[in-house]
């Protein structure tokens, strides 16, 4: 790899304000306070689970996983066209034959 690459892909890490090449080449370890200041107070430990986001995620991923949200959707079509349906048409054949 080419170190301008890795030049870059380093560079997120470090803030550049704070961890400036006089700072870093100077070899001395006081002068590496604003540094470890800065790490100090960052947050520790894993990070926090993302939220779910979208109905999959919500309906059909993780521990309360269910089918439930296709049960409703299937019903709700069925019933709806069968409402349809019946307006249109099976209504004027309730009390005789076509």
């Amino acid at each position: 790899m080419h170190a301008s690459l890795i030049r870059r892909q380093l560079s997120g890490l470090v803030p550049p304000k704070i961890a400036s090449p006089s700072i870093l080449s100077a070899g001395q370890g006081a002068d590496l306070s604003p540094l470890v200041a800065f790490y100090s107070k960052l947050p520790k430990g894993p990070a926090p689970a993302a939220s779910a986001r979208g109905l999959k995620a919500r309906y059909f991923n993780g521990k309360n996983a269910s089918a439930a949200p296709i049960v409703v959707t299937v019903l709700a079509i069925f019933g709806l066209g069968y409402t349809v349906d019946y307006q249109m048409h099976l209504k004027h054949h309730k009390n005789h034959a076509h």
